[in-house]
């Protein structure tokens, strides 16, 4: 299975509101497809909205730390790919 680019590193994740904050090591963009992979996470979501310090933005790049909002569960190291 192809995973696509790794653009990201799971930092901690917020379970009570269902929100992961990564690290980004590649570009992101609002309606871009992820695929969260880790030792127990394997999934596919589209990215639906994404926050910087609280703040919505629309795009974020390598070097940003990034709130997401995520379909399941994630855990910190949990790589981030960008799938086409």
């Amino acid at each position: 299975m192809e995973e696509g680019e790794l653009i990201g590193n799971v930092e901690s994740y917020f379970s009570k509101i269902g929100v992961a904050a990564i690290k980004l090591s590649g570009d992101l963009k609002v309606g871009d497809r992820i695929k969260l992979k880790g030792h127990t996470t394997d999934f596919e979501q589209t990215v639906d909205s994404m926050q910087i310090d609280r703040e919505e933005v629309e795009e974020a790049s390598d070097g940003d730390e990034i709130g997401i909002k995520v379909s399941d569960r994630v855990r910190p190291n949990d790589k981030v790919y960008k799938i086409e």
